[in-house]
């Protein structure tokens, strides 16, 4: 099974100091997947609270299972485009990877900002764009074909970004480049079979003939096995570190 937390971890790192979760906080975590930095959160609010918020059942399954016995940290299946969360409420949203993927981002962001108490902190991590994202590249070139499906880059043009988090009604908006490896296993089989197992869902490979899937399997191995090295198999990454707040005007 992919790891995606020993993928991001130096990125987790990142985006755990940016939120400085308080003692207090009421923490809301958009695309909280396997639960990370929900649970991380919870143990920095000690008398405040997290709630990790996802679409994926499966993954909010592995999460609840993870909870390590916290008692403040709850999870929700919702569509954070339109669920419907409790009005000025949260302190804190955060979101790692987990806001590229709205349908209507203006929309989405600004029912997350009716969650938030006016001056409440959004900080999220978003890819920048494609040619910035070896991992990216790599799989596109070795496919020969960008992965179908949503886009994980949707967010990577800071003045598109800008403009829709204050139309959602955001303020004081400051963008950190992020600039870490991201980690696909210790080495090149396990990297390999990790990142075929992402592609496969698209079905990039599903729509090559016999022949012309085995030569991308066999060109996307030798891009892994040129990224191994002693401490595993990385690739180059580049994301934005997003920080704003609630208008309160």
């Amino acid at each position: 099974m992919f790891d995606y937390d020993a993928e991001l971890r130096r990125h987790n790192l990142r985006l755990r100091a940016a939120a400085a979760v308080g003692p207090r906080d009421r923490v809301l975590d958009i695309g909280c997947g396997g639960g990370q930095t929900t649970r991380e959160a919870a143990r920095a609010a000690v008398a405040g609270s997290a709630v990790g918020v996802d679409i994926s059942a499966r993954l909010l399954e592995q999460a609840r299972a993870r909870t390590e016995g916290l008692q403040n940290v709850t999870f929700q299946q919702a569509d954070a485009q339109v669920h419907q969360f409790p009005r000025a409420h949260f302190d804190v949203c955060v979101s790692r990877f987990g806001t590229m993927f709205f349908a209507d981002p203006v929309a989405a962001f600004t029912n997350i900002a009716l969650a938030l108490r006016p001056a409440a902190r959004l900080v999220l991590l978003v890819w920048q764009d494609a040619d910035h994202n070896e991992w990216s590249t790599v799989v596109r070139q070795s496919l020969g074909a960008a992965p179908a499906g949503p886009n994980p880059f949707s967010l990577a043009d800071r003045t598109t970004t800008e403009s829709i988090l204050t139309a959602a009604g955001f303020a004081e908006i400051s963008f950190t480049e992020v600039h870490e490896p991201v980690y696909y296993g210790p080495d090149t089989a396990t990297a390999y079979d990790a990142i075929l197992g992402l592609q496969e869902p698209t079905g990039v490979l599903a729509a090559l003939d016999p022949a012309a899937a085995e030569q991308a399997r066999h060109r996307l191995r030798a891009a892994v096995a040129a990224h191994e090295t002693a401490r595993g198999v990385n690739f180059d990454s580049r994301a934005w570190l997003i920080t704003a707040r609630r208008d309160d005007a």
